[in-house]
Formats: C-alpha cells, structure tokens, sequence
C-alpha cells in the first residue's frame, strides 16, 4: 500500500545559524564537511541525517552516470543501520561534487523580464557561472572587490543525470537526476556596465551556494508548481512560483543539449523571479552583515551572511 509520509521537523545545521525543513517523504541528498574533506550524506524519511562514505562514493559527476542514486536507495537498505549519525554542527558543503559545468538561464519568469524592462526572449538567455563560483548554502556571500551592486537571484536548478546531447524535449526528463537550490549571485555593474559578458558578473567567489539537498524528480512534486521565495534581512523581496518560467524545465535541456553536451552532475538554473534589487525602485543591494535567506518548496533553504572581501574572510565557510 502506497504511502505518503509528510512531515516538518528543524535542525540546527550551521553554528545555530540556520534552520533546515523537510517536507516530503523520500530521500533527500546532500554533502556535509569542511573542504576539501567533504562527504556525501542522506536525510532519511524520518528526518535522521546519515553519513554514507562507507558507500564508497562522491556525488561526482561519476555518481550520477552510473546511476548512483538508485544504486544508493539500494545499499541503504541494508546498511542504513550501521551509518553514523551527522551532527547537526557540520558545514553542509554543495550538493554536486566537481560538476563540470554551471549553465545559467537569464530572463526565464514573467514578471522578472517585465520588472526589468526587457523584451520577452524569443530564445533562452544562456551564460556560465565559473565553477570556483561554487559554495555551500550557508557559507559566507563574500562581496567582491570594488563591487558596488551585488545583487541576489533565487532559482531552481536541475542536476543532471546522464551525458546528453541532441535530447527531444519528450525525452528530456529522462536525464534530469533530480532538484536543488541555486541562489544566482550577481554583480550587476559587472554584468550590465561596460562590454563584455554576463558571466564576468556571474562569477565571483561563493556567488553559486549550491543545496541543500539534491531532491529526485519522482519526489520534489511537479518542478514546474513550486513556491520560491528570497528574503534580505527579514523582508520578503522573491515570493514566486516555477509555473511562471517563460521555457520549461523540459525544454530548457532540450534546447541546452543542442549547443553543447551537458554532462552527469551539470548544474542548469533555471532563472530567477522579480524581486531581485536591481529592479526594485530605488535598487536595493547588499552590504557586509546583510542576510540573505531562500528557498524552494519541497527542496529546502539557504541563508548567507554577507561579508566584504578580505585576504582574512577569502574562505566562505563557517570555521
């Protein structure tokens, strides 16, 4: 008999810094421990956090091609009572291990491309966040050098599953491994002032914190009917929902993969709703001891206290 567990419970995952939730039945995947000593870890169904390095493996790009998700829902039958528990003081780190790449949407919700007064896109807006960009959901923003309007971006993300190139948008579920948050960190007067590239604003240290947790697609719900919000010091500035992306989930792989071959743990966001403080009016942007928190519904949430740059702070993470 088919049964549907849900839940909520808190956890203390950062220095008392923040509050994790679990709302839905199922595994959820993620990684905790300082770098470069990171180690993957699972949220069982009844909300018990378990270190599984005795699996013997990362969540690594190999993980994924080798249908490691399915082949670690097996193993944890057996052995999930002889996994030690994760303290609730660990760093949780990214939930993707050396992914290739980060291919970002620009201009994908509605709303946001009207608050920014651009024209609808005929085709997706693509640019590349650097992969150094890449950091733990709760690890320090790190505001750059000479940075005057970092900028703040919610969004879901897709990891990738399998290699694929040429997909057929029917098809294009097929190579999603599952679900996770990205908040797409954004220097705007590196981004839009002057020439060059989006990805130049897209870039800076700790501006990918990627997680919590990997959620499978059989578990997350409908991806394309999930509540994301963003707050900045309390004040709720993101409140939307996945269902008013301009291109979907499945088109967006379809279209990527025609460009280039997207690769077993990718990192695709999907694009940001309005709310984001450049087309707030006046812009509104962050500054050392902001707080930004996020999430997506069924997935998780973020928080990062932002800090400027300095040789002392050039680690994001909490020690």
């Amino acid at each position: 008999m088919k049964q549907i567990l849900t839940m909520l419970f808190a956890m203390q995952l950062i220095a008392s810094l923040c509050i994790a939730q679990h709302s839905k039945s199922g595994l959820k995947f993620f990684r905790f421990g300082d770098s470069p000593k990171e180690k993957p870890g699972v949220v069982m169904p009844d909300g018990k956090r378990l270190d599984v390095s005795t699996f013997g493996e990362d969540y690594t790009p190999n993980f994924f091609s080798t249908d490691g998700i399915s082949r670690l829902e097996k193993w944890l039958v057996k052995n999930a009572s002889k996994c030690s528990l994760i303290p609730t003081s660990a760093r949780i780190a990214p939930c993707v291990a050396n992914p290739s790449k980060i291919v970002a949407i620009g201009l994908n919700y509605l709303k946001h491309v009207q608050e920014s007064g651009s024209p609808i896109p005929k085709e997706p807006v693509i640019f590349q966040k650097a992969i150094s960009s890449l950091c733990g959901p709760f690890d320090f923003l790190i505001i750059p050098k000479n940075s005057v309007k970092t900028d703040w971006e919610v969004e879901l993300a897709i990891i990738i599953g399998k290699k694929a190139s040429y997909v057929p948008e029917e098809r294009a579920m097929e190579y999603i491994a599952g679900f996770t948050v990205i908040n797409d960190y954004s220097e705007r007067s590196f981004q839009l002032e002057g020439t060059g590239q989006w990805t130049k604003g897209k870039s800076a240290d700790t501006f990918a914190p990627l997680g919590p947790y990997i959620v499978t697609s059989r578990d997350v719900g409908n991806p394309q009917n999930l509540k994301l919000w963003l707050t900045v010091n309390g004040d709720t500035l993101q409140r939307s929902n996945t269902n008013d992306m301009i291109f979907k989930i499945p088109f967006l792989v379809s279209y990527l993969s025609q460009y280039m071959t997207l690769m077993p743990g990718d990192v695709i966001a999907t694009g940001t709703p309005s709310g984001v403080g450049l087309g707030l009016k006046p812009p509104r942007y962050l500054k050392p001891g902001d707080v930004v928190e996020l999430g997506i519904e069924n997935i998780g949430i973020q928080k990062q206290l932002a800090v400027a740059y300095s040789e002392k702070n050039s680690d994001p993470s909490h020690k």
